[in-house]
């Protein structure tokens, strides 16, 4: 059951190269569970035990279940995770043509390893903004199959101290992708739009605008000796979005959900969550203001619910690499394989404390998750995520958790198998307590 888990996760991460795919997967995923998509902008009619979900700017998701008692009496039981990764965005005059050769200029999205992105099968997937035949505004998502990007790494003859000095380029100048070899005649910009409607199965004039990231076409795969890890892309931060999604769908858990039960998958906390649809957006806020407004009886009903409502950011953990031990606090080694990690920052990088920790803990215990405790060294910069954002946002207690893994922030990520497995354990634990 382990690997299957994981197999189901390579899939799902396959199959959702930006985060616009990733909530379209989503979507597809709950089509046999009974959620109803609700709009913004339409009232809401919520019932007991219904399910339902948002969309915001289709790159961020929220999904709910109502429980039998009402937010104000038993508050929201939240899991948080995020649906973009760091990589390359296509600039809106990307294609340029020099000695023939086409290129697409990139903008970097938060805080990729770029030399990872050297020598790989890259190509192009995310949304595309266009004319209709009705000349009405439309969206749709665009994805190439195929290998269409490189970025070909300088032989070592014209680089000699790349092995002791490392690979660094230029992020202006030595970051743009090599795509097409062109005639002549061939103007770059009308070359690549003219590709781009063909995949998106338009003609190039509707075409007015569009966000595309860079991804790494290698699947997923299972790896080491006993096949105890797994590889891909995007691990950080779909592995944690996975779990969540798959807890919430857990038939015991939909069929007997007491507290009103929410996966929040947000955009952009690669880059600070500081958007409309980010963590640090409202999204989060106006869903449960209207839950408790479809639910409640009394004004401040909404107050009372956040008072007893309880947030698991879910982001990936630095597994400790033993070739590198020096990057790692003695003290805070957390391994793969080995259970969930709890992340600890007296400066609230995380949103954990001994509270929260300690409710984390029994969750664990009670289900038989083995569990971590992780601290960056003190000399590093800590990272971040979506967990003390939301905390802060909403004034509930937190704790931020994730699965150990390696390479974090790579096109080609690794982690244990079983971890996930403990994750959605865990989880499931939470949604039913």
């Amino acid at each position: 059951m382990t690997q299957q888990y994981v197999q189901h996760l390579l899939d799902f991460i396959d199959k959702s190269p930006s985060p616009w795919h990733t909530v379209d997967s989503i979507e597809k995923a709950i089509q046999t569970f009974g959620f109803t998509q609700l709009d913004e902008s339409s009232k809401w009619q919520l019932q007991a035990g219904g399910r339902y979900y948002v969309v915001r700017d289709d790159s961020s998701i929220i999904l709910f279940v109502i429980g039998n008692r009402v937010p104000a009496e038993s508050g929201f039981r939240i899991v948080g995770a995020h649906t973009d990764s760091p990589g390359f965005r296509i600039r809106p005059n990307g294609a340029t043509v020099s000695d023939g050769m086409a290129r697409l200029g990139v903008e970097i999205y938060g805080g990729p390893i770029l030399a990872t992105f050297t020598d790989r099968d890259l190509s192009l997937a995310g949304r595309i903004s266009f004319f209709d035949s009705g000349k009405k505004l439309s969206h749709r998502l665009v994805r190439f199959d195929k290998p269409i990007l490189r970025l070909p790494n300088l032989a070592i003859h014209m680089n000699r101290g790349v092995n002791e000095d490392g690979l660094k380029l230029h992020k202006q100048n030595e970051l743009p992708l090599l795509f097409a070899q062109l005639a002549s005649e061939q103007l770059p910009k009308p070359y690549f739009l003219e590709l781009l409607a063909q995949v998106a199965g338009i003609d190039a004039a509707q075409l007015l605008s569009w966000d595309l990231a860079v991804y790494d076409t290698q699947k997923g795969a299972f790896w080491g000796a006993n096949q105890e890890f797994y590889a891909d892309s995007q691990i950080d931060n779909l592995a944690s979005c996975h779990a969540a999604l798959q807890a919430l769908l857990d038939k015991t858990v939909l069929e007997s959900a007491q507290r009103t039960l929410v996966c929040a998958f947000f955009d952009h906390e690669e880059i600070g969550s500081e958007s409309h649809i980010g963590a640090g957006g409202s999204f989060l806020t106006d869903v449960l203001q209207r839950i408790d407004m479809a639910t409640a009886t009394e004004r401040e009903d909404h107050a009372r619910a956040l008072a007893q409502s309880f947030l698991i950011s879910a982001d990936m953990a630095h597994a400790y690499q033993p070739n590198f031990p020096a990057a790692y606090d003695a003290d805070h080694r957390v391994y793969v394989n080995q259970g969930p990690v709890i992340k600890s920052n007296a400066n609230r990088r995380y949103s954990s404390e001994s509270v929260s920790i300690a409710r984390f803990i029994q969750w664990c215990e009670e289900v038989g998750v083995p569990h971590q405790r992780y601290s960056h060294r003190s000399d590093l910069p800590c990272g971040s995520t979506i967990g003390p954002i939301a905390s802060a946002k909403l004034g509930i207690r937190g704790v931020d958790v994730g699965c150990p893994m390696w390479a974090m922030h790579s096109v080609r990520e690794s982690a244990g198998v079983l971890d996930h497995e403990y994750m959605i354990r865990v989880l499931k634990r939470f949604f039913s307590d």
